[in-house]
């Protein structure tokens, strides 16, 4: 899935990068006045145009995941940021056993050609306080480069694309670029199984960011404190699914049951897989707690889609 907003001289080399197999291509456009949409039916004539219903990447987000259709939605920029080619990373580590993987510049090889001193001490200190409020291991809060089941959009439970706009031009909560920490910590605080996987940001390669460091860093501090009374009151009602999970190594009198171990998401790789040419597929967990009691489920279909957002 693929949020855009005047894009058109970015896409062709963003189309070009998708790997071969992909069922799916979702662009959201948010009201290009150049040729985004244009550009992206000749590079892709199966490509699915949706216009999405407010403003801010949040509802751009919100509007692609209710028109996706397959198995796994991945989301990706329109800038040229993230790359395309990582994707198999992620879909890997979601059939392996993962809920939701996000990429992670600071981790596991990844890397950021893109952030600046300042917005990485701002991140450095928004990891850190979600890190203690939740008991994660987060090391790149707000990377937008994530991927997960379909199944688990109902429970990240974003803003209704039908709602108006309010009518002051102001934005939904969650309509904005707070809409990735969001995504992450709900899926941690879910229980979901949560991994990261080490990306490479780039440059934007044509045009400017629509990121305001101080305003929309606020905004996502703001974000961190709501999802956390969010949470408390869940916890409360008995609404969530057992609060935050952690999958540990089992320590001296720790060993949890055979099945249990194999559903941990950094086990050890098999011999000869991606991981042993690739260290970006070690996965760190960062959710920590005990396995969910619903795990036993049948096995997944193995087909992805791609998403880009702006």
């Amino acid at each position: 899935m693929i949020p855009t907003l005047n894009e058109e001289r970015n896409l062709p080399h963003v189309f070009a990068k998708l790997p071969a197999g992909i069922d799916e291509v979702i662009l959201v456009d948010g009201g290009s006045t150049d040729r985004t949409v244009a550009v992206a039916r000749e590079l892709r004539p199966d490509v699915v145009v949706v216009h999405q219903t407010r403003t801010g990447k949040g509802n751009a987000l919100a509007c692609g995941f209710a028109a996706c259709t397959s198995d796994i939605i991945v989301m990706i920029d329109a800038d040229g940021s993230t790359d395309p080619g990582e994707i198999p990373l992620f879909v890997a580590q979601l059939t392996d056993g993962a809920d939701f993987v996000k990429g992670s510049r600071f981790s596991h090889g990844g890397h950021s050609h893109d952030i600046t001193k300042l917005r990485k001490l701002g991140n450095d200190g928004l990891n850190l306080v979600v890190n203690v409020l939740f008991g994660t291991r987060f090391t790149d809060l707000c990377y937008g480069y994530n991927a997960f089941w379909a199944r688990v959009v109902p429970t990240l439970d974003l803003p209704d694309v039908a709602l108006p706009r309010p009518t002051d031009g102001s934005k939904l909560w969650g309509d904005g670029f707070e809409i990735e920490t969001m995504i992450n910590i709900r899926a941690a605080a879910d229980g979901m199984r949560v991994g990261e996987v080490g990306s490479v940001e780039h440059a934007r390669i044509h045009g400017q960011s629509n990121l305001n460091t101080f305003r929309d860093g606020f905004r996502v501090l703001r974000t961190i404190f709501s999802e956390y009374g969010r949470m408390r009151r869940m916890r409360r009602t008995g609404a969530n699914r057992g609060g935050v999970i952690v999958h540990q190594r089992p320590g001296a009198g720790n060993t949890p049951p055979a099945h249990a171990l194999n559903r941990v998401v950094n086990r050890a790789p098999a011999a000869g897989s991606a991981a042993d040419t690739d260290p970006r597929m070690h996965i760190a967990n960062v959710n920590r707690g005990s396995l969910r009691r619903d795990d036993q489920r049948s096995a997944r279909p193995r087909h992805s889609r791609v998403t880009s957002e702006d």
